[in-house]
């Protein structure tokens, strides 16, 4: 590359589902190699497919590129918009003797890929059409006249030198019979067009780059750098699938409860590294971000992983914010809003994910008598009651309402009643969450306030009532 500005890279989706993560990440390289190079970086959806294509699975992909803060340069372009210039470039092909109208029936078709697989042969269409002068009957399709002597090679930035004989290419189809141009014309006018310098994609399209540059030669075009990235593999090693955790970037925000820094992070480890940095912010990303660094091998992706990554950056997180994230989840409006913000710091210390923060958060907003669950009320023995009633009647007596005042009340019951501070905590952590697990008993207390965390207690001094 000479000036580094000149650096234009796309994210090409096609519309026929959510923002897949693997497709997330290669969007997550793409706009990285942009930024670190002062470049662009564009939005293409590939809606060709107008059967398969819908406005649900469009603004899908806009939103979960918005959520990861995966912002393009200029408005999308819509590769529906571009047809008739797909079809001016099939036509200049034709022109120039790189293309021929192919009037192959099905039939042909058939008895050719039949033959191929009786001879153990891979099929590749040999069309009488390809050297004839003359016109068949009714529409046409317009193929590419693929070269047949010699190899290709390609320079991929991640996969090295790779070349294919020629002979293996196929003269595939450009413009359908009905005008509309197929994938394979369209994508590679459109890169053209659009100026992009270098396509980062799955190596799922290796193959496919090899046709492109039929295109590409055939009109005389620069050639883009390669970087074919491999693909995103499940714990077992298998192809990323649906029971992996191939979900759209939607279920991991609003399923999973995952923070958009911990899932670029995350992706961004998938397969590119920068030594031993596990936490990279989105600054670094952008400063040390190669393509020399990504990966040769497919990488697996590991739950666990994501999950501990989301809980650091939870931790580091504003309150405020991820109480903005977490009171939707727990219906919680105004003074509600508040607590959650103060009780945050405490939250967040243990969580994973907003799921878990809302889980935790649940015991300050509910109502009495408290919903106690099989673990905590098996902690509410009738050995642990005349130590919850002492315990009552010890912090109802504080003038202050504190953390340091709580502790020392009932670190001074634990003492008088001659037990270990957790044997009292523990029955008082049932009485006053209905859990066994929360944030540190003096917190929780004064979260709660005085009046509500007495209430509760009070509820479960007595005995219950069968």
């Amino acid at each position: 590359m000479s000036a580094s500005h000149s650096v234009v890279t796309r994210f090409a989706p096609s519309p026929t589902g959510f923002l897949h993560i693997g497709g997330a990440r290669t969007a997550l390289f793409n706009w990285l190699f942009a930024r670190h190079h002062g470049g662009k970086f564009l939005l293409r959806i590939e809606d060709t497919d107008k059967a398969r294509s819908t406005d649900e699975a469009i603004a899908a992909i806009l939103d979960g590129m918005r959520w990861l803060g995966l912002d393009w340069d200029g408005h999308e372009y819509y590769q529906s918009q571009f047809w008739a210039r797909h079809a001016e470039v099939a036509h200049k092909l034709l022109e120039r003797g790189h293309a021929y109208r192919c009037w192959m029936t099905q039939e042909e078709l058939a008895a050719q890929r039949e033959a191929a697989q009786r001879d153990r042969k891979p099929f590749r269409i040999n069309s009488p059409w390809r050297d004839s002068d003359k016109e068949g009957e009714g529409p046409a399709v317009i193929r590419i006249k693929a070269p047949r002597e010699g190899e290709t090679s390609i320079d991929d930035r991640v996969q090295g030198k790779v070349t294919v004989q020629n002979a293996e290419l196929d003269d595939f189809i450009l413009l359908r019979s009905d005008g509309t141009p197929t994938y394979m014309l369209a994508v590679v006018v459109d890169d053209h067009d659009m100026g992009v310098t270098h396509i980062i994609r799955g190596d799922d399209h290796l193959n496919n780059a090899f046709r492109q540059l039929a295109i590409i030669r055939a009109m005389g075009w620069p050639e883009p750098v390669y970087a074919h990235v491999p693909l995103i593999h499940g714990p077992d090693g298998a192809k990323l699938s649906k029971r992996h955790g191939a979900l759209g970037v939607d279920a991991y925000r609003d399923e999973l409860g995952l923070l958009p820094e911990a899932v670029s992070n995350y992706l961004l480890r998938l397969g590119w590294g920068h030594g031993d940095d596990e936490i990279i912010s989105r600054e670094q990303a952008i400063a040390w971000f190669d393509l020399d660094h990504v990966g040769k091998s497919p990488s697996r992706f590991d739950f666990k992983k994501l999950e501990n990554l989301n809980g650091h950056y939870i931790r580091e997180s504003d309150d405020a914010r991820l109480a903005d994230l977490v009171a939707p989840k727990l219906n919680l409006q105004g003074e509600e809003r508040d607590l959650l913000v103060r009780a945050m710091p405490e939250l967040k210390a243990r969580a994973h994910d907003l799921g878990q923060l809302a889980e935790g958060a649940r015991f300050l907003f509910a109502k009495r008598p408290l919903d106690v669950d099989d673990a905590a009320h098996a902690l509410l023995t009738d050995e642990a009651r005349p130590l919850l009633a002492a315990a009552h009647k010890e912090l109802e007596s504080l003038n202050e309402w504190t953390h340091d005042a709580a502790e020392q009340a009932i670190r001074k019951v634990a003492e008088a009643q001659g037990v270990k501070l957790g044997k009292l905590a523990q029955p008082l952590r049932a009485a006053l969450t209905g859990r066994t697990t929360s944030p540190g008993i003096f917190d929780v207390l004064v979260l709660l306030g005085k009046s509500e965390s007495l209430a509760r207690i009070q509820d479960q001094m007595l005995e219950p009532t069968e």
